[in-house]
């Protein structure tokens, strides 16, 4: 079963979008990266996804789960 997931991603034009795991387009674009984790967060807790954030090269810096998290913490 894949998981579903969105991504907040620099935008080589500028700005930043959050995009759907897989997806080729911007579903939104910001031009701050805050306002764009804050919109990818709603929208990551209202579908129970998991939301990547990536830096500017790319990279992943941090990963929040909103669903069925595989690993959640014991108690």
């Amino acid at each position: 079963m894949s998981r579903k997931s969105h991504h907040v991603v620099h935008d080589p034009n500028g700005g930043w979008n959050v995009k759907k795991g897989g997806g080729e387009r911007a579903i939104k674009h910001f031009d701050e990266k805050k306002s764009a984790v804050d919109a990818a967060r709603i929208i990551s807790q209202n579908q129970q996804s998991e939301l990547y954030i990536h830096g500017m090269n790319g990279q992943i810096q941090q990963k929040d789960s909103h669903g069925n998290d595989p690993f959640p913490p014991p108690g």
